[in-house]
């Protein structure tokens, strides 16, 4: 009997069947969404030996939408993601010129789905441009509802810009706007609510995973009060809510200016051996740099939206580009989760055959560990990594390594359901 997924008491209850709704995807979505599905109804049914099957329920967003039913995201779609709980999609357009900002954009604040939870790690086999993408073994937790992506802005000559800008001038006094005619603007907001929302969620992720280390990393230098703040506010947080479980940075430095270097050191140290989950902080062009020239120092990495954005691209490229990046967007209150492929939709490689799916196959398996199902979640991630280092890839990877095969989308889907 087929159910949906429900949240009780902190935990997901996954039935044997669960309703599971999936958007199919604008351009290459229509290729990789049903290789995807293939490849997990495969997992399962091997590795829980028929007892388990998702039941997917197909839901309207992006142009298949808006040919249908004139909307680009219909409200029944809305309803059904907020009863089911759990769901994925394929890459969307967002519409230029009229409409919604981005359907991606909208999806994650209807839900408040405030979570970006992005793992990244390299495969054997994969092209990468750096020396030594083994070291790199990292997972984002990006604020996904405040900073810039809130959408508060206007326009260049706007009559709300011009009374924007009064209000800064003539109420607040503010007398650094260079070219005040000919300037548009953007509010940038940052709460302790949302701030402490996305570093809890790092930091119990860090715990349940084993992981060293959690990053905040922010450009308070220069915005003191919103994303210093986010600093701020992240390691309050964690000694008030953690407390012996980690060590934060900024114990350290009380440490250090009340004791000295040598005694902050040895505290450090000894958290260190005694297995506490270290909070330190770090400036973003700081982390952009140093996460090329030693990854190995990184591991949970929190941070704002807009940083969020640049920091899991270039991580994603340091790996073998965002074609093999999975992405999730989750609520982990309400137990909500979108899980995406974090890539285009490619309009320029639609209908060939020949996309990759690996981005939104790895998101599947996320979404199978977010359900408890580790099993087959196991299983195609060691599937993937033998049939990459048989040269067997898509022609996006395939033609970077010497050797490599290349497969259409569903060649390389049967290869690795043969693999499973």
């Amino acid at each position: 009997m087929n159910a949906r997924i429900e949240k009780r008491d902190n935990s997901l209850l996954v039935p044997e069947n669960p309703v599971i709704p999936f958007i199919e995807g604008d351009g290459i979505g229509k290729e990789i969404t049903p290789a995807v599905r293939e490849i997990i109804d495969a997992a399962v049914r091997k590795a829980y030996e028929g007892r388990r099957a998702i039941e997917w329920r197909e839901v309207l967003a992006g142009e298949k939408a808006w040919r249908e039913t004139g909307s680009w995201l219909p409200d029944e779609t809305m309803t059904l993601l907020r009863e089911n709980l759990v769901a994925i999609k394929g890459p969307l357009t967002t519409p230029v010129g009229e409409g919604i900002r981005s359907l991606n954009v909208t999806l994650r604040q209807t839900l408040d789905l405030y979570a970006c939870q992005r793992p990244v790690r390299w495969f054997r086999g994969v092209p990468s441009p750096v020396l030594h993408p083994e070291r790199v073994n990292m997972c984002i937790f990006r604020e996904n509802t405040e900073d810039i992506y809130a959408g508060i802005e206007w326009m260049s000559g706007s009559d709300e810009a011009k009374k924007f800008y009064r209000f800064l001038s003539e109420e607040m006094g503010v007398s650094k706007v260079r070219f005040p005619d000919t300037s548009a603007f953007g509010v940038k907001p940052v709460s302790v609510e949302g701030t402490e929302r996305i570093v809890r969620a790092a930091i119990s992720y860090a715990l349940d995973m084993g992981m060293p280390s959690v990053t905040i990393v922010h450009k308070g230098n220069i915005m003191k009060y919103t994303e210093g703040g986010f600093k701020k506010w992240g390691y309050a947080l964690a000694e008030r809510e953690f407390g012996d479980k980690v060590f934060t940075f900024s114990r350290y430095e009380s440490l250090r200016k009340e004791h000295g270097e040598q005694v902050a050191a040895g505290a450090l140290s000894e958290a260190r051996s005694a297995g506490k989950l270290i909070i330190k902080d770090i400036i973003t062009d700081a982390f952009l740099q140093n996460s090329l020239l030693k990854p190995e120092d990184y591991s949970v990495i929190v941070t704002l939206n807009l940083n969020g954005d640049y920091i899991s691209d270039q991580l994603a490229a340091m790996v073998g580009g965002i074609g093999i990046s999975p992405g999730a967007n989750i609520n982990y209150v309400t137990g909500h989760a979108i899980f995406e492929a974090t890539h285009g939709t490619a309009p320029d490689m639609a209908g060939k055959g020949i996309a990759n799916p690996c981005s939104l196959l790895l998101s599947a398996v996320m979404m199978l560990e977010y359900l408890g199902w580790t099993k087959p979640a196991t299983m195609i991630t060691e599937s993937l990594e033998m049939v990459f280092t048989q040269g067997y890839a898509t022609p996006d990877l395939a033609n970077m390594v010497t050797g490599g095969k290349a497969l259409t989308t569903n060649e390389f889907a049967q290869r690795l359901i043969t693999m499973l």
